[in-house]
Formats: C-alpha cells, sequence, structure tokens
C-alpha cells in the first residue's frame, strides 16, 4: 500500500482518512468475496461510529459489546464468524451478509477504530485473512506518522 502513495512524490505524512479510504478501496477491488470493507471509529470509551467504507449503507453507531464489531472493539481481538446468524446479538446492517471478520486497530496500544469485513459466502474467512488484515493494520495504523 505505501507504493500507492510514494507516486504521489512528496513526504507528507498520510492522514488515517487516506490510508482508511484507500485500503477500503484496494480491499474492495482486489479482493473478490470481501463484499463491504469498512472502518468503525472509537468515537467515545464505549462507543464506535461508522467510518470510511465500501459497500452498502453500514450502521450509523455500534456500542462496544453489541454485535460483532462491539465486541472485537470490547476485547481488542479480532473475531472471525463463519456464520453470522449464529453469533449472538449480531446486527444485521445487510441481510445479505453469510461472514464476517473484525480487526481492532490500534496506535500506541490504544484501541482507535476496527476494521469490519463482511462476506455473502459463509465461512469466507479464515487465519490467512487474520494474519494478513492484522499486518496491514499494524504496519498502517500502530503509529503516527
Amino acid at each position: 500500500l505505501k507504493a500507492v502513495f510514494a507516486n504521489e512524490g512528496h513526504d507528507r505524512p498520510i492522514s488515517d482518512m487516506v490510508k482508511m479510504v484507500t485500503l477500503n478501496s484496494i480491499l474492495k477491488r482486489e479482493i473478490t468475496y470481501f463484499d463491504w470493507v469498512g472502518f468503525y471509529l472509537v468515537v467515545a470509551d464505549d462507543m464506535l461510529e461508522v467510518g470510511p467504507y465500501q459497500g452498502t449503507v453500514g450502521c450509523f453507531f455500534i456500542p462496544f459489546g453489541k454485535g460483532v464489531c462491539g465486541a472485537a472493539a470490547a476485547s481488542g481481538e479480532t473475531i472471525i464468524v463463519p456464520d453470522v446468524h449464529a453469533f449472538p446479538g449480531h446486527i444485521a446492517c445487510d441481510t445479505g451478509t453469510r461472514s464476517e471478520i473484525v480487526v481492532p486497530v490500534f496506535r500506541n496500544g490504544k484501541l482507535i477504530a476496527v476494521l469490519d469485513v463482511d462476506s455473502n459466502q459463509p465461512a469466507a474467512f479464515d487465519a490467512i485473512d487474520q494474519s494478513a488484515l492484522e499486518s496491514i493494520l499494524t504496519q498502517w495504523f500502530s503509529s503516527a506518522e
């Protein structure tokens, strides 16, 4: 992803918003089973708010502990859900969603967002997806530029 910005020809820091928008675009375009890709931003000690995304309209606010995004935010751990209909308290923003992965995003040890990826295919996500997404997010967001 840094190669995308290398073509810009300047040394300015890349804002979180630009990183999120660009990452969403690349993931949605390049990975066919990623049907909804977006960030939910931490806006209070216990609340997420929809941020940049690609796909159908997302839920606007998600409390920590509610749904897959809220559970990942509360635990600070990546959650892979092979069947969203079997996940207790799943929030159905898009009724076509069948599986989901949510990856927390940290900066200097503090949760700043979660990356939510939904698929219309059941059991679409695995440990390879988890490892790749966690690696990208750590490289891009772990410290301020």
